[in-house]
C-alpha cells in the first residue's frame, strides 16, 4: 500500500496539483483544532466546519485527549498560539469514539500478544510511566472534553487571552454540539 501511495504522491507533485493548496503557515482563521485522529474526521471534519487548508492549526491524537500538562498537544498548541498566532482552540472530540472504554491493562496485554516484551512494559513503569494514564480512554467523551478544556484553560503557561471551548462531532451527520 505505501508503494502505491508512493507512486501517487508522484504523480501529484509532477502534475503540479499541489498549487491549490499552498498557504502561509500562520492560520488565516487564527484557530487550533485539538480532536480524534479517526478516520471518519479526515474528511467530514473540514466539510462541517467549512475550513480549507491553511485555515487552521490541526492536532489529531487519539481521542483529542491530553494525557497530561505536558504533552505533545499542549506543547503543539502552545507553538501555534505564541509563534503562529492562534487566538482560539476548539476541542472536538467525537461520537463512538474508539477511545471509549479502552484501559491500559487492556492495552498492555493487547501490546504483549503483538511481541511487546513483559520486560519492556516493567522497565518502563520503573522508569515512572503511569500506564493507567497514559493509556487511559474515557467513559462519555462529553466528560473527556471538559476535562481537556478545563486542563487548557487552567495550565500555567496558556496566556489569558486566548478562547478555549470544547465540542462533539457526529460522525453520521457532521452536527457540532457545543459543550457548556
Amino acid at each position: 500500500m505505501i508503494d502505491e501511495i508512493l507512486a501517487y504522491n508522484k504523480r501529484f507533485v509532477e502534475s503540479g496539483a499541489y498549487r491549490q493548496f499552498q498557504t502561509s503557515k500562520y492560520p488565516d482563521k487564527k484557530i487550533a483544532i485539538l480532536t480524534c485522529m479517526d478516520t471518519r474526521l479526515v474528511e467530514l471534519l473540514p466539510a462541517a466546519l467549512g475550513i480549507r487548508n491553511g485555515d487552521v492549526k490541526m492536532i489529531k491524537n487519539a481521542g483529542g485527549m491530553i494525557t497530561g500538562p505536558f504533552d505533545s498537544a499542549v506543547r503543539s498548541l502552545l507553538v501555534g498560539i505564541v509563534e503562529l498566532g492562534v487566538t482560539e482552540v476548539m476541542v472536538i472530540g467525537h461520537t463512538d469514539c474508539g477511545v471509549a472504554g479502552i484501559n491500559a491493562e487492556m492495552m498492555i496485554q493487547h501490546l504483549i500478544q503483538r511481541g511487546v516484551s513483559q520486560d519492556h512494559i516493567d522497565m518502563m513503569r520503573y522508569c515512572g510511566i503511569d500506564f493507567t494514564e497514559w493509556l487511559r480512554g474515557f467513559d462519555s467523551v462529553e466528560c473527556s472534553v471538559h476535562e481537556t478544556v478545563d486542563l487548557l484553560r487552567n495550565h500555567p503557561l496558556m496566556p489569558p487571552d486566548v478562547t478555549i471551548n470544547g465540542y462533539v462531532i457526529d460522525t453520521d451527520t457532521g452536527a457540532l454540539t457545543p459543550l457548556e
